[in-house]
């Protein structure tokens, strides 16, 4: 975790867990999915999401505490959007990594290699 040999205090790690719990949570991971490409008002990502509108609060409170996310108010609408672009970058490594190793699982259970198959 260090970068140019430069110690990574306890406060910086407690923020690194504070980030890493709320992307551990799969509602929350949806909302970022729903916010990936813009703004949504509130509204607009519980029905997205068919979510019950005072648990999309919830997490979206939570991702904005933890500065995930941001919020305006336009008049009684409150719309929210990535605040942190790397939270978007480490769902994909993360995705991607995931993806890899489902397909070496897969390969491992039929027998032959899923990539050649798709290719």
């Amino acid at each position: 975790m260090r970068k140019n040999n430069i110690p990574v205090s306890g406060q910086l790690i407690e923020l690194m867990a504070t980030r890493f719990r709320m992307l551990g949570e799969p509602h929350r991971l949806r909302i970022l999915q729903v916010l990936e490409t813009r703004e949504h008002a509130v509204n607009e990502i519980v029905e997205m999401l068919q979510a019950n509108q005072s648990n999309v609060s919830r997490h979206l409170n939570a991702l904005f505490n933890a500065g995930i996310v941001s919020r305006r108010r336009d008049g009684n609408t409150i719309f929210y959007a990535i605040a942190d672009p790397v939270i978007l970058k480490i769902c994909h490594l993360v995705c991607h990594s995931a993806t890899e190793e489902a397909k070496v699982k897969l390969t491992g259970i039929i027998g032959k290699s899923v990539v050649q198959e798709n290719a």
